[in-house]
């Protein structure tokens, strides 16, 4: 019990919500069945038994039923041989009593069949909780006649029942400490990887670059252009570590639709927007989820930023070779609302394109998606508010699985210019992957603001 309150609190200074699978079993669980010998305890002050015998038996019967159930619930002390002695000599009490006095001594006999479940498993439990009811018909037949058989029935249903309630209880609380186990191993296993990983990509790159520093600054004061030869040979590595670590980490951090699906429920609720989201099909390999993604974060983010919407709907099925989102909202266009607000005044051309003075996010989605063979298609709704529609292969080609995912950030269409989707950075999966760095530049460049670390915030590994 105390371990069990320790791990509370420390799961509660972790932040971490802890599950509730009430207190660990113990032998208090079984001592309300006790008040099942109340009638025997009666008889004592009615005369029916000897009140010197009957006491003793009740109070020995009571000590070795407490010690033999709290025992039960360790398994090192539940085989134990000290176990199973009290349990036999808890046998004979119970029998004892219930052929002296009969009547509600009976009942002890149920009782003494909850005791051996609870200490008896597996190929023991049926012989000898067969055995034990079997006993217990016998000795109440001899008092009561043929009704005894039910006693018989009791004793036989407590046995079983009761071990299979704990041997349950017992599986379910080693599969949650496993789960535990495997969980906290899976965290060590990826820090250790991460760990090795950063220690492949900068171990050798900082070794050089410190390395390169020394020979500069030996070799500044009388030979400059040796010098700045190894600063040129500095900032090289420096590069090529960075594009190595934003290659590293896109892997760690690369988003997926449920993802997607799951922050924009998150994002709609929170701008006061009923979300309602299914999903059927086949699920979509990673490349298609990525750029589905891509549609869900900037329909979303137009109806939290520009619609007057109160409820918002996101569907994705498919079939085998096809899948669909949809995105719709009930927000008034006529009112700037909806997400047709992208496009400035909510227009569209014939071809979902943003009409002439609008925005471009919807269009560079466009762009994206028909490259990977897809499409999309934006506009009002039959009703009201504004629909959103992409549809794509459920597996994109080789040759076109990059499309979209490490490609810049501005092109060029037949409908405008596309930026990224305005006011919320792009997917993770949409960063450079390892198949596609981003070009260095020329040693004589001087980097731009995007590209240099901030010392104030830390290395910048996003492109």
């Amino acid at each position: 019990m105390e371990q069990f309150k320790a791990e509370r609190r420390s799961a509660r200074r972790a932040g971490r919500i802890p599950e509730e699978p009430g207190p660990p079993a113990s032998g208090f669980t079984l001592l309300p069945w006790l008040l099942m010998g109340m009638g025997a305890f009666s008889n004592l002050f009615q005369g029916d038994a000897n009140p010197w015998v009957g006491s003793l038996g009740l109070l020995t019967f009571n000590s070795l039923y407490i010690y033999v159930t709290f025992r039960a619930f360790v398994k090192e002390a539940r085989e134990a041989t000290s176990t199973r002695v009290a349990l036999v000599v808890l046998g004979l009490v119970t029998c004892g009593l219930a052929l002296g006095y009969g009547d509600s001594w009976l009942l002890f006999l149920p009782l003494f069949g909850l005791a051996t479940g609870a200490v008896l498993r597996g190929n023991q439990l049926r012989t000898i909780g067969t055995a034990v009811a079997v006993l217990a018909g016998a000795v109440a037949c001899v008092r009561d006649g043929w009704d005894g058989l039910t006693i018989a029935y009791a004793t036989w249903i407590s046995t079983m029942v009761t071990a299979a309630i704990l041997s349950l209880s017992e599986a379910v609380r080693e599969l949650r400490a496993a789960r535990e186990e495997l969980a906290r191993r899976a965290v060590e296993e990826e820090r250790l990887r991460f760990s090795r990983d950063l220690h492949d990509l900068l171990g050798h790159t900082l070794s050089v670059i410190v390395v390169k520093s020394e020979a500069a600054r030996r070799l500044a004061p009388r030979d400059m252009d040796a010098a700045l030869s190894q600063v040129t040979d500095i900032e090289a590595v420096g590069r090529q570590a960075l594009t190595e670590i934003r290659e590293a980490v896109t892997g760690y951090r690369e988003g997926s639709l449920a993802g997607e699906l799951d922050r924009a429920r998150s994002a709609l609720t929170a701008a006061g927007v009923e979300p309602s989201v299914s999903r059927s099909g086949p699920p979509p390999d990673p490349k298609t989820s990525a750029l589905l993604g891509w549609v869900v974060r900037e329909a979303v983010t137009n109806v939290v930023r520009h619609s007057d919407a109160s409820h918002c709907g996101i569907t994705v099925s498919g079939t085998p070779e096809r899948v669909r989102l949809t995105v719709t909202d009930d927000g008034s266009i006529s009112g700037g609302g909806g997400m047709g607000s992208d496009c400035g005044n909510g227009e569209t051309d014939g071809d979902g394109c943003c009409a002439p003075g609008g925005g471009t996010g919807l269009t560079g989605l466009r762009e994206r998606l028909s490259a990977a063979g897809g499409a999309l298609t934006a506009g009002p709704g039959p009703r009201s508010g504004f629909t959103v529609t992409a549809e794509l292969p459920v597996e994109l080609p080789m040759s076109q699985a990059g499309i979209g995912i490490g490609t810049a950030t501005t092109t060029t269409s037949t409908c405008s210019a596309s930026t990224e989707p305005e006011g919320i950075p792009a997917p993770a999966a949409a960063r450079p992957s390892a198949t596609r760095p981003p070009a260095a530049q020329p040693a004589d460049t001087v980097p731009s603001a995007d590209t240099v670390p901030s010392v104030a915030s830390g290395p910048n590994l996003g492109p």
